[in-house]
């Protein structure tokens, strides 16, 4: 009798482990993926490309092709879900660069300003100049990126767009946003002139394609999370070598210059013009030392973590901005896979949606819950991976035909097979299902404790 209850205790012991072997295998991959991005530091990253400094500016990598692991057997694709943001564009608002701009023709108005210093006041001139009537304008790369994009797509896909398949498009009511849109399906449209493309840009759509929180926006920097990141950027903000080389006199101008936003406005610039066919002509991140452009990295990418991570400093609900959005792709997907041929719903809109969206589904541990910024690099939650220009979420879909009923998917973020925080014994695949289950549960679960 004893044997026998020793032999059932072991048969349960193994259940249970049987049990976890799914969550196992799925952290596991979690842990490679994160790993194998981690195998540069963003130090490396910078020093070989500055563009990856420019967080939200980074230009989109588009001559990197990524592989796919082979379809689960016996199943094909058959629908896309996809969030994308618009390719690269100007600088929103001129603000950004008056600021630096005032800086320096006060400077040189006081006779301050040494050669180097009166051709950085040249070159910020002609930037503002080449961005006149132009702020927020997709640029000409932007449009170059979405067509790529969009070509990729449907070469790595095919049975998703072949024939007369639908392709539903929708896109905010941003301009920017708008000509992305456009860019992606003419490059479809001409791989497929058979394609049944619609495209829409309402105003009706806005409640889930860029919905801003209001009280959750204007929580985000709460007097906690303001100290820690005002002492976060004071180890990083001054740069003496960069006023030295623009002023005759660095402590003459300090009174009408800030050594801090001047670094910043002037390392951004320099980043933002790699977005643009102007960029030959401006020398602006050569001015500065590697060390200089990854500590902006560094401020750039704790702001990002705050105002759209899991931030404990200020209750980590930021991500949730984008819950009208996660159950509207839920809903629409639910829709989709009842159809013979639901071909492919594509979404264009902003990195302010994109990056709390990735942050909410827990994308390769970006839904990453700390109170110390100071560990955000070492935990791998770089913004420059989530939201570069272009960037986007396609959900793949898979089933052996339209009676099936195990849908499995998996999710590409900027193209690469990305993680989820939830258990799968297909990885990189997961069982519908359980996705719908497991974040169903957790937006019910926030809006029943905020009386939502």
């Amino acid at each position: 009798m004893k044997r026998n209850r020793i032999l059932l205790q072991r048969l349960k012991d193994l259940r249970t482990v049987l049990s976890v072997v799914p969550v196992l295998l799925s952290v596991a991959f979690s842990l490679f993926h994160i790993s194998a991005a981690s195998a540069q530091s963003v130090f490396e990253i910078i020093s070989s490309n500055s563009s990856y400094a420019a967080s939200n500016y980074r230009v989109y990598p588009n001559n990197v092709e990524y592989p796919l692991t082979p379809s689960p057997e016996g199943k094909h694709p058959f629908y896309i879900s996809h969030y994308g943001r618009h390719g690269s564009r100007y600088l929103n608002t001129r603000s950004g660069y008056d600021i630096p701009y005032q800086m320096m023709l006060r400077a040189d108005s006081l006779n301050e300003l040494t050669p180097i210093g009166k051709k950085v006041l040249k070159a910020i001139k002609a930037i503002i100049e080449d961005s006149e009537e132009r702020w927020g304008d997709l640029t000409g790369f932007g449009r170059e990126q979405l067509r790529s994009i969009g070509h990729r797509m449907v070469e790595r896909f095919p049975e998703v767009f072949a024939d007369s398949a639908r392709v539903d498009a929708r896109s905010t009511t941003v301009n920017r946003c708008i000509l992305s849109m456009g860019s992606a399906l003419q490059e479809m449209a001409c791989m497929n002139p058979k394609l049944q493309i619609t495209m829409k840009a309402s105003k009706r759509d806005m409640w889930y394609m860029n919905h801003q929180d209001n009280k959750l926006r204007k929580g985000a920097m709460t007097p906690e999370a303001q100290k820690a990141y005002d002492e976060f950027v004071k180890k990083r903000e001054e740069n003496r070598r960069f006023m030295e080389m623009l002023f005759l006199n660095p402590d003459t101008v300090r009174k009408y210059v800030s050594e801090a936003w001047l670094n910043y406005y002037v390392i951004k610039m320099g980043l933002l013009q790699q977005n643009t066919h102007n960029y030959k002509d401006i020398f602006l991140t050569s001015l500065f030392k590697n060390e200089e452009i990854y500590r902006f990295w560094q401020w750039e990418n704790s702001w990002w973590y705050i105002q759209h991570g899991a931030c404990k400093l200020n209750g980590g609900h930021q991500p949730y901005t984008q819950r009208y959005l996660l159950r509207q792709i839920i809903a629409q997907a639910d829709s989709c896979i009842r159809l013979e041929r639901p071909g492919a719903q594509l979404r264009f809109g902003h990195e302010t949606v994109l990056l709390p969206l990735a942050c909410l589904l827990g994308i390769n541990g970006y839904d990453l819950e700390t109170d110390n910024l100071e560990e955000l690099e070492a935990l791998g939650w770089w913004g420059s991976e989530v939201f570069p220009m272009g960037a986007n979420l396609q959900f793949i879909f898979y089933r052996s035909n339209s009676q099936d009923e195990d849908v499995l998917f998996k999710v590409l973020l900027n193209e690469k097979e990305a993680t989820l925080p939830i258990a799968t014994d297909c990885s990189p695949y997961y069982h519908w299902a359980d996705f719908r289950r497991h974040y169903l549960e957790k937006l019910d679960k926030y809006e029943q404790e905020r009386n939502l």
